[in-house]
């Protein structure tokens, strides 16, 4: 099975899942740093789409210049547009498996695409 973690190697939970899928056999997997290679818009909302959540549940606040961007009050395309720009602004981490999407917070999560 193919895996993507939209990963963030500073965040403990980021770390957890990846160890998760690491540690499962037979997961081809693919990490990707968002804040090194941050995600398009198009992709984001595939994602988000895949997950079942909104933007605005995939948006950090805590953390992030979510507040000062004006993004607290802002629609998804707005939500969107800046996570492209500010990747610190994704709540991670994202995994993609041919079973869907989950936003990995609590890590066991993945383990529900998988």
């Amino acid at each position: 099975m193919k895996a993507t973690i939209w990963h963030n190697p500073n965040c403990g939970t980021s770390r957890k899942t990846l160890a998760i899928l690491e540690e499962t056999n037979g997961v081809e997997l693919t990490v990707i740093e968002y804040l090194k290679s941050a995600p398009t818009v198009e992709k984001l909302r595939s994602l988000y789409d895949r997950a079942g959540i909104t933007p605005r549940q995939g948006l950090r606040t805590r953390g992030s210049p979510a507040e000062e961007l004006g993004l607290l009050e802002a629609d998804d395309e707005a939500i969107l547009a800046a996570m492209a720009v500010h990747p610190i602004l994704i709540e991670r981490p994202l995994v993609e498996t041919d079973k869907g999407v989950r936003l990995c917070r609590p890590q066991e999560t993945v383990r529900e695409i998988l």
